[in-house]
């Protein structure tokens, strides 16, 4: 979908990490109550992967994936709020199919276990996913766009809470948000604080691996900018 530069795609594991630092999020870009978790980066060597067991853990990166790399926000209680949970997810494959696969495994994950296990004292049930191909229910910015819903329940915040995970792939690279709901936190609330910093982060990318237009010429708003995806959630 996007026009990219082969000689701009990150050839090595150093170069992959340098771009996803570059694209990933601030905290600031989630709101300007938003704050770092602690710990507020995965380590960049491993990700998270569903066992068997519908167990989340961390294992080493594949081969086929040159970064990936996790942050954890939180925008703190307040206002008879409770902390809202967020997170960033940048990955670079090495090559568009290995990425498009990771996004067919989400949809396998949320068939073989409804009810996941994120950590101790941490479940995702009632999952539901719905995939967006280019060109599908307005989805003009991503080669492929995965949005994810359900419900979260945490020792911290109680629950059922709303819960959203939204993902898109350009290219070989998948970039999703995600926001772990508390009390007074609607499911609307969730995703119009998802909106902005996955934009950014599509636009970063976009900036950073695709031609170049000839001096002169211009070009037309990128379709993942704020303008162009100003309809969507």
């Amino acid at each position: 979908m996007a026009d990219i530069d082969p000689a701009r795609l990150p050839a090595t594991a150093a170069q992959a990490a340098a771009l996803v630092r570059a694209v990933i999020a601030q905290p600031s870009a989630f709101g300007p109550d938003t704050v770092r978790r602690n710990p507020y980066e995965n380590d960049p060597r491993r990700w998270a992967v569903l066992g068997d067991d519908c167990v989340w853990e961390q294992r080493a990166l594949p081969e086929d994936v040159l970064a990936s790399l996790t942050r954890h926000y939180e925008v703190p209680a307040s206002g008879g709020k409770g902390p809202l949970a967020l997170s960033a997810v940048v990955t670079v494959h090495r090559t568009a199919e290995q990425a498009d696969w990771e996004n067919a495994e989400v949809l396998e994950e949320m068939l073989r276990c409804p009810s996941q296990l994120l950590r101790s004292g941490e479940v995702l049930t009632d999952l539901t996913d719905v995939p967006n191909a280019l060109g599908d229910s307005g989805n003009g910015f991503a080669d492929d766009a995965l949005t994810e819903t359900g419900t979260y329940t945490g020792d911290r915040v109680g629950g059922p809470h709303p819960y959203v995970w939204e993902q898109t792939r350009v290219g070989p690279f998948t970039i999703a948000v995600s926001a772990k709901g508390a009390k007074g936190w609607s499911r609307t609330e969730l995703f119009d604080r998802l909106r902005d910093p996955h934009v950014m982060m599509r636009s970063r990318l976009r900036g950073a691996i695709e031609r170049e237009a000839p001096a002169g010429t211009g070009s037309p708003p990128a379709s993942g900018s704020p303008t162009a995806e100003g309809a969507r959630r």
